[in-house]
């Protein structure tokens, strides 16, 4: 059984790995489990450091830095499954093909590693913004 430290009122969690010499740390904080290693191998600089972690992750929520959510680059995967499945012989093959190529193209190099509540129609609008710049001219 892996020993196990509770500290700032239960808010974080210290606590060791069977066959590890180094303490782990972990917290949940704005809707998700966050967890990382101290490199610590004595409990009280491991407190100390799973301290000062979870204080620096609350100042980047207070701050808007932290993200929480689902990436659309995974939500890209799900609708791309999802419109296949939904769509099969009832839409032309080169649509189809097309949906795939905007979406993995475009959408997912702009905004992969947003998270969805990340994306407001400010960034929808950044986006044209971007396609219209990094567009190649028409053929003359």
């Amino acid at each position: 059984m892996s020993e196990h430290h509770t500290i700032l009122g239960g808010k974080v969690h210290v606590y060791k790995r069977p066959n590890s010499s180094s303490w782990q740390c972990a917290t949940y904080l704005a809707g998700k489990n966050r967890r990382t290693t101290t490199k610590e191998d004595s409990l009280s600089k491991a407190k100390e450091f799973a301290e000062d972690w979870y204080l620096q992750l609350r100042g980047k929520l207070r701050e808007g830095e932290l993200k929480s959510g689902k990436p659309f680059r995974e939500a890209a995967k799900v609708y791309l499954r999802e419109f296949d499945i939904m769509t099969q012989g009832q839409r032309n093959a080169t649509y189809a093909r097309g949906q795939h190529a905007r979406t993995n193209g475009h959408l997912v190099p702009f905004f992969g590693n947003m998270v969805l509540p990340e994306i407001t129609a400010g960034k929808i609008n950044e986006y044209r913004i971007h396609r219209l710049i990094t567009r190649p001219p028409p053929p003359d």
